[in-house]
């Protein structure tokens, strides 16, 4: 105990002395400049200008970077905004005019004898056509409730037919619900068939090119090579 409070009792020592020398320098130089008040001041005042406009600039650039923070946020919050309004108008359409509206989306973005199947039947292919680069594009639609999961059901008629039937180069799952069951989202990766659920379809609808969004797959990343086995 004796040892601590000796070392207790030094430290104190030396934070008194440098207070002590502190002090003392402070005073000499405020005589030094009571002094050479005349040759001093324009010194000084430079000083405080100086450290003045620093303060200014500094907090002149802090606001300006909450300023840029805060639109960013509010532009980011628009652009959800608004796909979630374009999203509630994909909603809206009925089964048929889902497919007929995928079918624009594939057309906007390059793709060529785009043909809508409309149609009980069809194997799967509710949207046909060739992407820019000449591979065949086969789409299969679902306009289902958001609340909804694809299962695994569905997932499995699609990969029985799109390539054995329609020769797909690249298979498209498109579905308005916010996701695919495990099993089904698995067997999607597994079989090279894009599963494009509400989020992605969103981000399609708010201008994101199919080309951009093919090695997404799923959730985002669920895909853990390139989705598509033939080129």
């Amino acid at each position: 105990m004796s040892a601590r409070r000796r070392r207790r009792r030094s430290k104190r020592q030396r934070r008194s002395t440098a207070v002590g020398w502190a002090a003392s320098a402070a005073g000499i130089l405020i005589l030094v400049l009571a002094a050479n008040w005349r040759s001093a001041w324009p010194y000084l005042l430079g000083v405080l200008v100086t450290a003045v406009l620093g303060v200014a600039g500094l907090w002149l650039w802090r606001s300006h970077r909450r300023a840029r923070a805060g639109d960013l946020a509010w532009r980011k919050g628009e652009e959800r905004k608004a796909r979630e309004l374009s999203m509630a108008a994909v909603d809206a359409l009925s089964w048929q005019e889902f497919e007929e509206y995928v079918a624009e989306l594939c057309r906007r973005d390059g793709c060529t004898r785009v043909e809508v199947s409309g149609r009980s039947g069809d194997l799967g292919a509710d949207v046909v056509g060739l992407l820019p680069d000449g591979r065949r594009l086969v789409v299969q639609c679902k306009a289902y409730a958001r609340e909804r999961s694809v299962p695994s059901a569905d997932m499995q008629k699609f990969v029985g037919t799109a390539r054995p039937e329609h020769r797909a180069d690249v298979a498209l799952f498109v579905t308005t619900c916010r996701a695919f069951t495990r099993d089904a989202l698995g067997l999607a990766v597994r079989q090279d068939i894009f599963a494009m659920h509400r989020d992605l379809l969103g981000a399609w609808v708010g201008g994101a090119t199919l080309e951009s969004l093919l090695p997404l797959n799923g959730a985002g990343g669920g895909a853990a090579r390139r989705p598509w086995g033939r080129t």
